[in-house]
């Protein structure tokens, strides 16, 4: 998720104000998959895997964090610490919102790029994969992340689902997972699939949009629980409308408003609608405890 100082932080020195804007880089998959996995426990939840979280903390804690955010958050006692951690290390709800939404609308990722935006766990885009998407890329705006989550759960759903990854199979007629990893004969292929990226959203865009690589707009740009603070809504927009194809289609997932950062769908909404680049509906409420949403967002 991109994340931008308060207006407190950007009015400070300069050195300060380019703390705010995390740098975007690339994260290369090891060729060595196992040892992105040692160390790891796995977990299961809507038929995907995943590592579990205070594992990761515990082993961040010990010095696998790069950028400190586990303890920063752990003595802070929060889970978003605006420019320095945005909430990568948790799975929020309205991700299995979005999941739910993909099979009841029966969401088609055949042969489509997909960007999985401030992707945290990586859910959505293993889920895309699995739907034998094209190509799928992960940003989070922490490399922490990135290095300890995300890629760890997207190789563990490649080689624990063996060939399942990508073959489109219906729930009921796939294979149980192994419950030991093994080396799928697809795996190289599904993963060559995907490329990872942290850094705040501009930063991201601009890596994408410069680079050498072939890069082509995506046909589907998935994201949940990113419009919590209104100060990044500028940015998610810009970043939005320069890497969705004119055809292509944003799902997002968010609560109906975010108590004590001011966010929400509507005021996210009214946003949109001011800036006049989109057109949005809101596609499905759910109303149990607080108010969540999906809205649906496609060029005018």
């Amino acid at each position: 998720s991109p994340r931008l100082g308060t207006d407190k932080q950007r009015d400070e020195t300069p050195s300060k104000q380019k703390f705010c804007f995390k740098a975007a880089k690339e994260h290369n998959i090891p060729e060595d998959l196992n040892k992105i996995l040692e160390n790891k426990v796995m977990e299961t939840v809507s038929d995907l895997y995943y590592v579990n979280m205070s594992v990761v903390e515990m082993a961040c804690l010990d010095g696998a964090d790069g950028e400190g955010i586990v303890s920063k958050s752990v003595s802070s006692h929060s889970d978003l610490i605006p420019g320095v951690y945005e909430g990568g290390l948790k799975i929020w709800e309205c991700t299995f919102d979005l999941i739910d939404y993909f099979s009841e609308a029966e969401i088609q990722f055949t042969n489509k790029t997909v960007l999985d935006l401030g992707c945290g766990a990586g859910l959505l885009g293993i889920v895309a994969l699995r739907g034998k998407a094209e190509k799928v890329h992960f940003q989070d705006y922490n490399s922490t992340v990135i290095d300890e989550i995300t890629l760890p759960n997207a190789v563990a759903n490649c080689m624990k689902a063996g060939n399942r990854m990508g073959s489109g199979d219906d729930k009921k007629t796939s294979k149980p997972p192994l419950k030991r990893p093994r080396k799928a004969e697809c795996l190289p292929d599904v993963l060559t699939k995907c490329r990872f990226f942290s850094g705040e959203w501009s930063e991201v865009s601009q890596l994408l949009l410069s680079s050498n690589k072939p890069f082509s707009k995506y046909d589907l740009i998935l994201t949940s629980e990113t419009i919590y603070n209104p100060e990044y809504y500028g940015a998610l927009h810009d970043t939005l409308a320069q890497l969705l194809d004119k055809n292509g289609r944003v799902y997002l997932a968010s609560k109906a408003h975010y108590f004590g950062v001011g966010g929400g769908i509507y005021l996210f909404e009214k946003f949109i609608e001011e800036r006049n680049v989109f057109r949005t509906s809101i596609v499905k409420i759910i109303d149990k405890g607080l108010q969540r949403c999906i809205m649906e967002m496609a060029f005018k």
